[in-house]
């Protein structure tokens, strides 16, 4: 019914509700992280690490809802069978706008652990929704050019310093790492530019997949592998919201995690030529799945 309304009023209701359920559910949430970090034993932090992780489960679900209500988006997701609540996992996908992370959100909220995505340090800065990300334990990467390291060398730890630190907190709780293996969104100019030798996709970074895997050790139980295409385009949150967005298709594959998949990526040459391939034929199979979830 909701989805029916003239977009003048449907499109400022739709984003009056997303905006007060992120305030409803966010005050709590700051609170209840202060009370945490008051906590002096280590059991009552996991149990309100618990708390808070369900609440930002049921932030999520609102804003699902939400999208439902007001939208006609039509949803086409495969192979979502056999993933666990309780099952640790990293989860690769394709990345093509700031869509895909509702997508993700509303595909496996409550059906895996809570998805925490390693984000840019900047984005601590967005109002309500950067402390709230801190308060869930996301991590934040600080990303240097090209310049900065050649000016400053010793940073080029930093980031794995923080994935390590990030995956050894992960190694209590359950868990779903979100990696965008191209490490940003897809764009022609950008497909151009690399020469990338796939069809849909940008070439993918294997360095922080490796990082994570190796972290991570034996706690991780499968790779996710995720592939998003949008028929008519991704568009933006606004598209989203005004229900231009009109058809997501969504294939899920679990993957095995081979233990010839956890190595030195940075030291060791031969595993880091054979991780790259690994990563590359993975790509090429997603491309081709873009292809035909396209057609479809």
């Amino acid at each position: 019914m909701l989805a029916s309304l003239p977009a003048f009023l449907r499109i400022p209701l739709a984003i009056a509700l997303l905006i007060v359920n992120t305030i409803v559910h966010v005050l709590p949430l700051f609170a209840l992280t202060f009370v945490k970090l008051l906590l002096p034993i280590h059991a009552a932090r996991v149990a309100m690490s618990r708390v808070l992780v369900a609440l930002a489960e049921s932030w999520i679900g609102v804003n699902s809802a939400l999208f439902d209500l007001f939208t006609r988006t039509r949803w086409q997701v495969e192979g979502l069978e056999g993933l666990k609540r309780d099952g640790n996992y990293l989860v690769l996908c394709n990345h093509q706008s700031w869509v895909d992370i509702p997508v993700l959100q509303k595909v496996f909220n409550r059906r895996i652990p809570f998805l925490r995505f390693f984000l840019k340090s900047q984005l601590i800065w967005v109002p309500l929704l950067g402390p709230a990300w801190w308060a869930l334990d996301f991590p934040f990467m600080k990303r240097h050019s090209r310049e900065e390291l050649a000016r400053h060398p010793e940073l080029a730890g930093k980031d794995r310093e923080t994935t390590r630190k990030a995956c050894e907190k992960f190694r209590h709780m359950p868990v779903s790492v979100m990696n965008f293996v191209e490490g940003t969104r897809f764009t022609r100019a950008k497909h151009d530019a690399q020469g990338a030798p796939y069809a849909h996709l940008l070439r993918p970074k294997a360095g922080g997949v490796a990082f994570v895997l190796d972290a991570m050790g034996e706690g991780l139980h499968a790779i996710v592998d995720v592939t998003i295409v949008y028929a008519h385009g991704a568009g933006s949150m606004m598209d989203l919201i005004a229900g231009r967005v009109r058809d997501i298709r969504v294939h899920i594959r679990q993957r095995v995690i081979d233990p010839a998949l956890r190595g030195d990526y940075e030291n060791d040459a031969a595993f880091r030529e054979r991780f790259q391939a690994w990563i590359n034929t993975l790509w090429a199979e997603k491309d081709a799945d873009v292809g035909r979830l396209l057609e479809g």
